[in-house]
């Protein structure tokens, strides 16, 4: 039986109100039909601008590279990789060391060649979509200091309201599923998939766990 190239799905959204289930699906319809090994997808609930460190989807793709697990990346679009062009760049010449190529659905387009060399038109587009995505977040963020400036003039009240803090307790108490896989010595990325909780609630739990404080 003829062995199937082995690939990687890597999905990324913002938030919870965000699903993933849309860039799953026209990737992996994608993989089907070029007769790709799906070996693993990988799902972030994170901002495109967190620090490489808390981006645990890029991390078990580069995983899954060193160990040859796979050949191919598969992304929607470069922006799901990072919003940070540090971050995307590292990712890429990593892959591009370990011999994976990187495919982006949104141009279909990808980094190597069919002889393993480096596709130059791929690397200019990338550069530059990746440079479209910093700009995208830069203009969003200062569309949200303009809105908050605004509604000060206007005298309205930003952030929670008061008293809407959970103290520490009553924060893990809610969370005691969590608590619990997090005491098991599940990994944060494994007690996220398990509890169906973002990452960044499970990192906001361990970190409660250690250093009892207002969770805000």
């Amino acid at each position: 039986m003829e062995n199937l190239q082995p690939v990687a799905i890597l999905v990324r959204v913002s938030t919870n109100r965000q699903e993933t289930d849309r860039q799953v699906s026209e990737l992996t319809s994608y993989a089907e039909s070029k007769g790709y090994n799906v070996v693993e997808i990988c799902s972030e609930t994170i901002s495109g601008a967190a620090d490489q460190n808390h981006r645990e989807g890029l991390t078990r793709i580069e995983e899954l590279a060193r160990e040859g697990r796979i050949s191919k990346v598969l992304v929607h679009e470069v922006s799901r990789l990072a919003r940070k062009n540090s971050i995307a760049h590292h990712f890429l010449e990593t892959l591009e060391e370990l011999k994976v190529s990187l495919y982006w659905h949104q141009q279909g387009i990808e980094t190597l060649l069919p002889n393993g060399k480096r596709n130059p038109a791929a690397s200019l587009m990338f550069s530059l979509l990746a440079e479209m995505a910093r700009a995208e977040r830069e203009t969003i963020s200062e569309r949200i200091r303009s809105g908050l400036s605004e509604a000060v003039k206007h005298g309205k009240t930003l952030g929670r309201p008061k008293g809407s803090n959970l103290r520490t307790d009553e924060f893990l108490k809610k969370h005691r599923d969590v608590v619990k896989l997090l005491n098991q010595d599940f990994s944060i990325r494994n007690a996220a998939k398990i509890s169906g909780k973002s990452i960044s609630t499970v990192q906001r739990v361990k970190k409660a766990i250690h250093r009892p404080q207002l969770v805000s």
